[in-house]
Parts: C-alpha cells; sequence; structure tokens
C-alpha cells in the first residue's frame, strides 16, 4: 500500500497546492491512501466543515488535527460525527472527537493516530500512555496498517515517539514546526520515520505567515494580524510503501513539490 502524508496545510494556499498534488497522485492510482495535517486549513488557525469536506473531495482519506483544533468554534460538534477527522488521542477523555479511527481500503484496515506532544506545548496526558491504550485494543479494532501524526514542537520528543513505536506501527510522522527535516527512514523494527513532515503552503513566509507581519511582532512586541502568506506555494510530505500482510514499512521518500 502507498500511503501519501502531507504537512500542515496551511490556509487557501496549503488547501490548493494539497488537492493539486493529492489529488493527481491518487486518481493515477500512485497512492492508495491519503492523510493531511490540516489544523492550519481555516486561514491558518483551525478547520471548518466545509473546508474539511472540500480536503477530502480533493483526495484526503483523513485528516489529523492539532493545538488549533478548536480555534473554529464551529467544528466542535462535527468531531464527534465525522470519524475522518482526527485531533489528539491524549487530550482529556471528556473532549470531543476522537484520537484515532480505522478505515476498510481495498488492501485491508488503516488506523490513522494523532498525539500531541508535551515540550512547548499546550497541557495535555502523556502520549506515549495514550498510545499504549490504543495499541492495546488489538486487531478487532485496529488495522495492520498504523499510521501515527505525532504533533509536537520538540524534535526530540518526536523521535523518541519514533523508536517507542518502532515495529508496534507503521508510519510515525511529527508536524507542527512546518520545516520539513531531512531524517527519513526505515527505522531498525521496520517503522517508517520522518521528526517534520514540512508545510504544505506558502515557504515566501514565516511558517506559512506574512513575513512583514511577523518581523514586526519580533521587533516590536506589539500584537499583529498574521495574514496567511501567499508566495512560492510548494506541498511537503511524505510518501510511505507499505506491505499490507506485514504492516511494516519497506520504502519511504520526502515529497517537496512546488505549485506556484
Amino acid at each position: 500500500m502507498n500511503i501519501l502524508i502531507a504537512g500542515d496545510i496551511v490556509g487557501g494556499p496549503g488547501r490548493l497546492a494539497f488537492a493539486a498534488v493529492a489529488g493527481r497522485m491518487k486518481q493515477a492510482g500512485q497512492v492508495d491512501f491519503v492523510i493531511g495535517n490540516a489544523e492550519n486549513a481555516a486561514g491558518g488557525r483551525g478547520i471548518t466543515m466545509p473546508l474539511a469536506e472540500a480536503l477530502f473531495a480533493a483526495g484526503a482519506d483523513a485528516l489529523t488535527l492539532g493545538d488549533h483544533v478548536w480555534d473554529q468554534r464551529e467544528i466542535v460538534k462535527a468531531l464527534d460525527r465525522e470519524p475522518r477527522l482526527v485531533r489528539p488521542a491524549n487530550y482529556a477523555p471528556t473532549c470531543p472527537g476522537r484520537g484515532w479511527s480505522t478505515f476498510e481500503t481495498p488492501l485491508g484496515k488503516v488506523t490513522v493516530m494523532s498525539l500531541q506532544g508535551r515540550t512547548f506545548m499546550p497541557p495535555s496526558d502523556c502520549p506515549f500512555r495514550a498510545a499504549d491504550a490504543i495499541l492495546q485494543r488489538g486487531s478487532a479494532d485496529l488495522g495492520k496498517i498504523i499510521v501515527v501524526d505525532m504533533h509536537a514542537e520538540a524534535t526530540s520528543e518526536k523521535i523518541a515517539m519514533g523508536r517507542y513505536l518502532d515495529g508496534r506501527v507503521s508510519v510515525v510522522v511529527g508536524t507542527h514546526t512546518h520545516v520539513q527535516t531531512a531524517d527519513d527512514a526505515i527505522l531498525p523494527k521496520g517503522t517508517a520515520y520522518l521528526t517534520d513532515l514540512g508545510m504544505t503552503g506558502p515557504k515566501d513566509s514565516v511558517l506559512g505567515r506574512d513575513v512583514g507581519a511577523v518581523l514586526k511582532k519580533f521587533l516590536t512586541g506589539m500584537p499583529q494580524q498574521f495574514e496567511v502568506a501567499t508566495g512560492d506555494v510548494r506541498f511537503e510530505g511524505l510518501l510511505v510503501t507499505v506491505d499490507e500482510k506485514t504492516g511494516f514499512a519497506t520504502k519511504v521518500k520526502r515529497i517537496q513539490e512546488k505549485i506556484s
């Protein structure tokens, strides 16, 4: 099975880039399952259900979320009824939504799990224990292929999660920092890994936002309106080939494609 995973989709430019690349690859039969981190899809802050539906129509089979999940109030009720939206599993048990979902595909079941780091991030429960609790559910609930989005600031925390889950899941990828790393690998026990997928959106920016506004914030300390930038739009992510019989990765390839 070929799985395409897109780094943080930022605003309108990111949505267009996602549709251009993921849509083309899926229609061409180059990928069997598509995941995107969409917590920045709505103007860089959160996601709405209409935007989620547009990303699903563009080729996404599942969308993971992160610390901006609550930024658009209207999405809160949708999280309980839409299994394709996966927020971090290590949030409080009473939070709306789900931290993992399993999907039926022609090549077998795929489970998508979201976790959020705790270093330099908003408070949350332990992501390592949350992952353990999900994996203990067994084959009745989980697919042979399991993809984990570790939404975290610290590279050390992402690497630690990759090593912790090596041999227990198919893929561990990091999101949140919007800068693609160059450490794509298959770990010793068969799990595909990348510390950060990067950003699907405008690279002529500061993490997807207008450069001038961000610089003014750093120089003055005064509040600024961070509009989504528009230049040098790219798709960034990872293409992973997984043996559907074993659930282990056989090939990884970083993707960075310029759209405009």
